[in-house]
């Protein structure tokens, strides 16, 4: 699996933290979420922790597009 990047966070005023990728919003936390998000964000790697929050990052069990069986 390739390491996540293109991650970054704003704080707002509010509390609120915006989670974008790439330029795209990918994600608000409010309140206690927020609170949780920042204080794991400090201390662990940046890029996987917003990867983790938003979902995007794959697991490793997907199957391709080509793959699946709808496509078959």
């Amino acid at each position: 699996m390739a390491r996540p990047f293109g991650f970054s966070y704003a704080q707002h005023g509010d509390g609120s933290v915006v989670i974008t990728h790439r330029g795209r919003a990918a994600g608000t936390l409010r309140g206690a979420r927020a609170e949780k998000f920042l204080a794991e964000v400090g201390s662990s790697d940046a890029q996987l922790v917003m990867a983790r929050w938003t979902g995007a990052y794959k697991f490793g069990n997907e199957r391709t597009a080509r793959n699946h069986p709808r496509n078959r």
